[in-house]
């Protein structure tokens, strides 16, 4: 883990910020990886999030604004709270990009871009796109990736790690620590499998309608996504990493059965929480001359 990806996580719970309570324990991730090739248990799920959120932020790191990172908070623990894992100690983050993106690693970390939050709507699409992120969380979508290429690189070094079970001195942890972040950057290049993708849009629409949230949010954010440019700069990693947004409208339509969850969600009072927000979070942006910060 790089220097300043710790720095980004330790500054990020100085400044406040509720998303990130906790440290990152290099000892525990790497007590976690070790047994990459076992079926992991919650707490190495923990401390491979941990580092894996650590790597993320080492590109974007979470914006300084208390009141919408709080907001998002609210959101995205009352959406998380409605799914089989209510328990995990989710965080949620807005960071600091243009682009147009949402993610998420294990262990309940959720990340989602200034970029995207300035294009959203309503807080039911906001309740849409953090569903979608709990969801691979609560599915262990990347869990199951990492655990995969770590699996893949321990099984390679298994006389090595013989020798360090038997007291030789290796430079094995540093090894095993440079591949965990190293399949971090590349799951989260490369993207998931569009079929995980899938199955968390349809999850995360029940999670947004169980919080009350209009189900339809989700599919209103696609169809938003639709209608953009698709070589714009702030596009590209979003559709490198996800199938295409009207694959996703077909998908998510076919299976909501149109119509048929319209007696879900009735967030009055959610929209003017969210435009106050939003028109909080463009003001900050102007005043740290950002005024095409995505509105």
């Amino acid at each position: 883990m790089s220097a300043r990806a710790a720095a980004l996580l330790a500054g990020a719970l100085a400044a406040g910020l509720p998303a990130f309570a906790g440290s990152v324990d290099l000892g525990s991730l790497f007590n976690s990886v070790k047994q990459a090739v076992k079926p992991a248990d919650q707490n190495q799920e923990l401390a491979i999030g941990r580092d894996a959120a650590a790597t993320l932020l080492g590109a974007s790191h979470p914006i300084r604004n208390a009141a919408v990172q709080q907001y998002v908070n609210k959101v995205g623990l009352w959406v998380a709270l409605q799914s089989d894992r209510p328990d995990l100690p989710w965080r949620f983050a807005v960071v600091d990009s243009d682009d147009i993106d949402a993610f998420a690693a294990p262990g309940g970390y959720v990340f989602i871009t200034r970029g995207l939050l300035l294009h959203l709507h309503s807080e039911a699409e906001l309740a849409g796109v953090l569903g979608h992120e709990i969801s691979h969380v609560v599915l262990k979508h990347h869990l199951a990736e990492l655990q995969r290429s770590a699996r893949l690189d321990l099984l390679g070094q298994a006389a090595q790690y013989e020798m360090q079970q038997q007291g030789h001195d290796t430079d094995l942890d540093n090894q095993i620590m440079d591949k965990v972040s190293s399949a971090t950057r590349t799951l989260y290049s490369k993207g998931l499998d569009k079929d995980d993708e899938f199955d968390a849009d349809r999850f995360g629409v029940v999670l947004a309608a169980r919080a009350g949230y209009d189900p339809y949010g989700l599919l209103s954010v696609l169809q938003t996504l639709e209608s953009m440019d698709p070589k714009s700069s702030g596009m590209q990693l979003l559709l490198a990493t996800h199938p295409t947004p009207a694959d996703r409208i077909a998908a998510l339509s076919a299976a909501m059965d149109a119509g048929r969850m319209e007696r879900y969600g009735n967030h009055a009072e959610a929209q003017e929480r969210f435009e106050k927000v939003i028109r909080g979070l463009v003001a900050a942006a102007k005043r740290n001359g950002q005024d095409d910060a995505g509105q």
